[in-house]
């Protein structure tokens, strides 16, 4: 169904990554951004509320129909709980607590995974740090699909089931990209959330545990929210391998949108990335961005010239040092 997507491997490229070098050059013309490179403490408040607020709809759906919980696992358990995933790719950049502070961040972290239902913040951890210091790495980076990601989902239909499964194949891609051992916090992460999860069963019944998992299912596949995996690094246009969003649903991801800045400025939380482009104009407002989720992932569905292989890989330079 659809056209057959041409692209047959990835856009290998050479060059390292832009963002190191941007960097430097914005921190050397605009010191002042490293008054930016501090926790956020608003965060602790604002997860807080939102694990609270999914207990509260755990308790509310456990006596609803089946029909109702599926549609408000939908038009709101997925929005909080794909907020939440965001929240947790904050405080894994140590944004709530600070970098003295690691650990605290990795028990908050876990905290926050509680509402998602599957054991997540730890692993998320290890290996998006990897992502930022090698992106694109061949082996390294289990942002990048597989091979078989990239030959199979070629086609529109295909492509739509692809955006449809993503957290399946978030979840097991480093299985088969990247494997790593376990370690002991993620062991901790693991038990803590399955003991969770019973005691949702147990205390408030089937219903509030299918509705926890079907809001994380749903939220983080086919939902305006999930546009922004597409969007940040899938090359719509030749050459650029990161893209900006600056749309309204930045209000509801910590400013995941903004996303070259982002990646500029790792240590810089969310709330203030939009202070980094107003800072630096002249390095951001002339790259390519969106301004709508909701057209990334309709674009990538029924545009024959994009598909999962089109993404930027490199071959890792130098020693590689993994999280």
């Amino acid at each position: 169904m659809g056209n057959r997507v041409a692209r047959e491997d990835f856009e290998w490229v050479y060059t390292d990554q832009p963002h190191a070098s941007r960097r430097q050059e914005i921190l050397a013309k605009y010191p002042e951004i490293k008054s930016l490179m501090k926790p956020d403490p608003n965060l602790i408040w604002i997860i807080t509320m939102m694990v609270l607020t999914q207990l509260v709809a755990f308790y509310l759906v456990k006596d609803l129909d089946w029909k109702w919980v599926i549609f408000w696992a939908y038009a709101f358990g997925s929005c909080i709980n794909h907020s939440v995933t965001l929240a947790i790719h904050e405080v894994s950049h140590n944004s709530a607590f600070g970098h003295y502070r690691a650990m605290w961040n990795r028990w908050f972290g876990i905290f926050a995974n509680l509402p998602i239902g599957v054991p997540y913040s730890i692993s998320f951890k290890r290996y998006h740090m990897d992502h930022h210091r090698y992106l694109g790495g061949d082996g390294i980076d289990v942002d990048i699909p597989t091979d078989f990601e990239g030959w199979f989902f070629c086609t529109t239909f295909r492509k739509f089931i692809w955006v449809v499964l993503q957290p399946l194949f978030y979840a097991f891609r480093p299985l088969f990209i990247n494997p790593k051992p376990i370690s002991y916090l993620e062991i901790i992460n693991t038990v803590i959330q399955v003991t969770f999860d019973i005691i949702i069963y147990y205390v408030l019944g089937i219903k509030s545990l299918v509705y926890m998992l079907a809001a994380s299912l749903l939220g983080l596949g086919l939902h305006p929210i999930s546009g922004h995996f597409i969007a940040e690094h899938y090359m719509f246009l030749k050459g650029h391998e990161t893209y900006s969003y600056y749309g309204p649903l930045n209000l509801l991801t910590f400013n995941v949108g903004y996303h070259n800045e982002h990646h500029d400025f790792p240590n810089i939380p969310g709330k203030s990335l939009p202070l980094v482009r107003k800072i630096a104009a002249e390095y951001y407002d002339n790259l390519p961005h969106y301004n709508s989720w909701i057209k990334v992932l309709y674009d990538f569905v029924t545009d024959d010239t994009i598909s999962p292989y089109s993404r930027m890989k490199r071959h890792p330079k130098g020693k590689v040092v993994l999280e």
